[in-house]
């Protein structure tokens, strides 16, 4: 049976903070080869409190470089899970940026495509304030950022078997 419980966006801040400017040995870091963003953000998510989901080819997990889900590194296969998930690991929904908070995630995109993903981790004087990988950032103005398309993920529950 699935039980649905909130997330600590205070751990997910906690982490960023801990590992914006390094990198936990514990993954792969991604930058080499295309940018550690999304798979950063997907850490803090899980340092929250979500569990992982293990579902072959459309879950959200890591366990190694080979052993992964493309929702845990790649920014449009991260947005969708979360958007559609309806089982165990973190779901969410799409909000304005006007309601964004602590523990949102943001993804910056162009004409084409979303190419970032960010973690919000406050506001100060009206600003929404960032943390992030590839620009190894804690504490950035998201309006510092250089973007046409912006998506905004409300990521405050998961869901485990119990």
């Amino acid at each position: 049976m699935l039980t649905e419980y909130p997330l600590d966006p205070t751990s997910a801040v906690s982490y960023a903070r801990r590992w914006a400017f390094g990198r936990n040995p514990a993954y792969y870091d991604f930058d080499p080869i295309g940018g550690d963003c999304t798979n950063f953000i997907s850490q803090c998510i899980f340092a929250a409190g979500a569990v992982m989901n293990f579902t072959p080819d459309i879950g959200w997990y890591y366990i190694s470089l080979n052993d992964r889900a493309a929702a845990w590194t790649g920014v449009e296969y991260f947005a969708r899970f979360i958007l559609t998930n309806t089982g165990a690991g973190p779901f969410g929904r799409l909000i304005s940026s006007r309601e964004l908070r602590t523990g949102d995630v943001v993804q910056l995109g162009n004409s084409q495509r979303f190419y970032h993903t960010l973690l919000v981790i406050g506001r100060q004087s009206g600003e929404v304030l960032v943390a992030a990988h590839s620009r190894n950032v804690f504490g950035a103005k998201l309006s510092d950022y250089s973007f046409t398309q912006l998506r905004c993920l409300r990521i405050d529950s998961a869901r485990r078997y119990t």
